[in-house]
């Protein structure tokens, strides 16, 4: 459903809601006693992944009910992680400690995707000190395993792929037509996560917008893929217009220095309106980010960025002529399937095909600008320094930058399955300027 739909639809029913609950006079002490009560919810991503992967979850999980500042991410350096397995078990221990001590609950909940399951299965099976303190454990489309780790009741989510992985003794659920991320971001994962964790079915698997429309979003502006925070710049939030993805206004409605891990807000926005993100340093182009709607409270936004010049950052051609795009989704782009694939066009144009985004490459991040800088989109083969990397691919594309084309990038996605989204930013010089969009997985 279109997102406009999505959110009106989702308005009328919170208002129905509210109608119906003023209606009824509860009692203050029966409405304390028929509160119900969460564990705190800790993700662990996979291999160049972050919190991220898991916001679409978070946000599904507060609109039945949970508290969203006890769902938290545990990131780690995913490269790397053979050699700081150790300080990537403290953290957790920590971070469960301070949790518990925090909601007073008897133990967590956690999630695990791909490499995060070997890291969470592991850390499981480590101790039974540690293992005590673990509700539940799911395991989406990772490791396999002859037991549940440290004897936790285990539910396994299974995508495509091989319909005999298993965790032996655990409830294990196959959804052969979902790729490997869409495991974590899918309405039918979630409903088996949350009927796993509370033993019953969700109220909602819609993202209820926020009541009134008041919405606080925090995150982390971090390095990809290694998740340590950016320090050194300063990061500028701003409205901006659905119609053409410009400012609203020439002063940004906040700003803030980052430092340490890269952590910002919880900084209030209108959970309909659109925004832009963009990180700003000394001697680097500045980094702009935009969203969709966040239709309710995020703590999970993360802005990957790199240091200039470095990483697939610094392979990235730029010109006062072309626009540099790196579009992002929490769920595969499947350019070979037809009908049943999606689509993206940039300007009017299909970008995706059987040869840069194929079903088996497992594609959410896209590097789109002008190869060579001549001017000319080319789309019969990938750019193969980009189409290298996991999850990650790189086509040459031809997006003129201002003033040109009417000074913005027109970005429209099909999304398989149904529906289409239009997202509108403005073609910032790549000389000077980068630009991540961020599409919804939902």
């Amino acid at each position: 459903m279109h997102t406009s739909r999505r959110s009106l639809l989702s308005v009328l029913a919170g208002v129905a809601l509210a109608a119906s609950l003023s209606a009824v006079a509860v009692p203050r002490a029966a409405e304390a006693a028929a509160t119900p009560t969460y564990r705190p919810v800790i993700f662990v991503h996979g291999s160049a992944g972050s919190a991220a992967q898991f916001e679409t979850q978070a946000k599904r999980l507060a609109s039945n009910g949970y508290p969203i500042d006890i769902i938290e991410a545990h990131e780690y350096d995913s490269p790397n992680v053979a050699t700081i397995l150790p300080q990537v078990y403290a953290g957790l221990d920590a971070r469960i400690s301070r949790l518990l001590a925090a909601t007073g609950a008897d133990r967590v909940d956690l999630v695990a995707h791909s490499l995060g399951t070997f890291v969470s299965q592991a850390y499981l099976n480590s101790s039974p000190e540690r293992a005590a303190r673990v509700a539940h454990y799911v395991n989406l489309d990772g490791r396999p395993a002859t037991s549940p780790p440290g004897g936790v009741p285990t539910l396994a989510i299974w995508g495509e792929g091989d319909p005999a992985r298993a965790v032996v003794g655990a409830t294990n659920v196959h959804l052969p037509d979902q790729s490997h991320t869409q495991t974590v971001s899918s309405a039918e994962s979630f409903t088996e996560i949350f009927g796993f964790l509370r033993g019953r079915a969700p109220h909602t698997t819609r993202i209820v917008p926020q009541l009134f429309g008041a919405a606080r979003v925090s995150g982390r502006a971090v390095l990809f893929p290694s998740n340590v925070g950016v320090t050194g710049a300063t990061l500028e939030v701003y409205p901006v217009s659905p119609l053409t993805g410009g400012r609203l206004s020439h002063r940004p409605a906040h700003r803030l220095s980052l430092g340490g891990d890269g952590s910002f807000g919880p900084l209030p926005v209108l959970a309909t309106a659109r925004y832009e993100f963009a990180i700003v340093r000394p001697g680097a182009a500045t980094h702009h980010f935009y969203f969709q709607p966040f239709l309710r409270s995020d703590s999970l936004v993360r802005l990957a960025t790199s240091e200039p010049g470095e990483g697939l950052s610094g392979l990235v051609e730029t010109s006062d002529r072309h626009t540099a795009l790196t579009i992002q989704r929490q769920k595969e782009w499947w350019g070979d399937q037809g009908d049943a694939g999606d689509h993206l066009w940039i300007n009017g144009r299909d970008v995706l095909n059987a040869a840069n985004t194929p079903r088996a490459k497992r594609t959410i991040g896209i590097f789109a600008f002008d190869d060579g800088s001549d001017g000319v989109t080319d789309l019969t083969a990938p750019l193969p320094e980009f189409f290298s990397q996991t999850f990650i691919t790189g086509m040459d594309v031809f997006v003129p930058a201002t003033p040109a084309h009417l000074g913005l990038v027109r970005i429209t996605v099909g999304q398989r399955g149904g529906g289409y989204e239009v997202i509108n930013v403005p073609n910032w010089r790549s000389s000077t300027d980068r630009v991540t969009v961020s599409v919804d997985d939902f």
